[in-house]
């Protein structure tokens, strides 16, 4: 099977279970839809200082949420045994990791689809008037973490501790990009013009094409027994 194959059914496969049962989104939404009430209740009414943390807490909840996606993420595979008829398969190994790393993607794009707009009320922000921005600050940023999360996760795959290891190994390789986000998003919701967020976005574009090329390249090492 080529690359291109092996990487479009492993998405096929991964988003038909999701279409089917729905656990993983369900519980990403339900989550990230939390932790911003939650934030939002602890903060109280206070408008002004609910907009200049709004971009902090929204990013908190997209990370927080991704890393539980991403504990799921070699989950069918690994029960079904799976995962090892995909490595002895004819072909690249790296399709794996890019095929997984489209679905992470994928989810975590729907999820901020609906996580946004919530944000929006909750916190009083004028997303729909920034929408081009946002969104390409948003894809730059679920690119970033979903390239190393998706490595960290085949990564800790046949560890105990994998649950524990995982975020402890993610969260510190995320801060440029989660930096960046943040940032970024923060100047837009107040209004500023793109061209000041310009430094943050390039920083994540820097960072996107960096681990993933490093990912995919040594994504075979990690996946072996």
């Amino acid at each position: 099977m080529s690359m291109t194959g092996r990487v479009a059914a492993i998405v096929w496969k991964d988003l038909l279970i999701e279409v089917r049962t729905k656990a993983s989104f369900h519980s990403m939404l339900f989550f990230a839809a939390l932790v911003l009430f939650v934030f939002s209740f602890a903060i109280g009414p206070d408008v002004p200082l609910l907009k200049r943390i709004a971009a902090g807490l929204l990013w908190i909840a997209i990370i927080f949420t991704g890393i539980l996606s991403l504990s799921r993420t070699y989950q069918a595979e690994e029960s079904g045994g799976g995962l090892e008829g995909l490595r002895m398969a004819p072909g690249d190994p790296r399709g794996i990791y890019l095929g997984k790393l489209a679905s992470n993607i994928i989810l975590l794009l729907a999820m901020e689809m609906v996580l946004f707009p919530a944000s929006a009320v909750l916190f009083q922000l004028e997303i729909a008037r920034h929408a081009l921005p946002l969104a390409g600050i948003a894809l730059l940023g679920t690119l970033g973490f979903s390239i190393v999360g998706t490595f960290y996760a085949a990564l800790t795959l046949n560890l105990r501790a994998r649950e524990i290891l995982l975020p402890l190994l993610l969260i510190p390789a995320l801060v440029p990009p989660l930096l960046g986000a943040v940032n970024s998003t923060q100047l837009i919701l107040d209004g500023n013009p793109f061209s000041e967020a310009v430094v943050w976005v390039r920083l994540m574009v820097a960072y996107d094409i960096t681990f993933f090329v490093v990912c995919t390249w040594i994504f075979p090492i990690a996946v072996e027994e």
